[in-house]
């Protein structure tokens, strides 16, 4: 026979049925919201980080859009850190470097990319 505290059919709420936690010491149940404070702080900064890395990916969709729209020979600024710039001219807007981390840089054709981005979770590529 089921009882009022639900033992048959028990909702399971992080793992831990119901009619478990209702069994547990104010001791356990602490350490129970710390665990599950732990998880949700971490859910929240890989929440934050993918939010990141969408922004970062939108902006480089952007500009690699604005960059295959300018011609060949176009002074512009290029950007060697998020703050400093130098005057450069584009040779060939058909090529882009991609930082691939630590130092390394690989040159890819821009259709590669831009078919990459339209590939991505997100779809950030706006149509050219």
């Amino acid at each position: 026979m089921a009882s009022s505290k639900g033992e048959i059919g028990n909702p399971i709420r992080g793992g831990v049925a119901v009619a478990e936690l209702e069994k547990l010491s104010v001791e356990q149940l602490k350490a129970v919201k710390e665990q599950t404070d732990l998880e949700v702080n971490l859910l929240q900064d890989s929440l934050n980080n993918i939010r990141t890395a969408t922004t970062r990916l939108d902006l480089a969709s952007t500009a690699l859009h604005d960059l295959s729209l300018r011609p060949q020979g176009k002074k512009m600024l290029v950007p060697l850190t998020a703050s400093l710039y130098v005057a450069g001219t584009l040779d060939d807007a058909d090529k882009v470097l991609v930082d691939v981390g630590t130092g390394y840089f690989i040159e890819i054709l821009l259709g590669a990319i831009r078919d990459a981005i339209i590939a991505s979770p997100s779809g950030a590529a706006p149509t050219p």
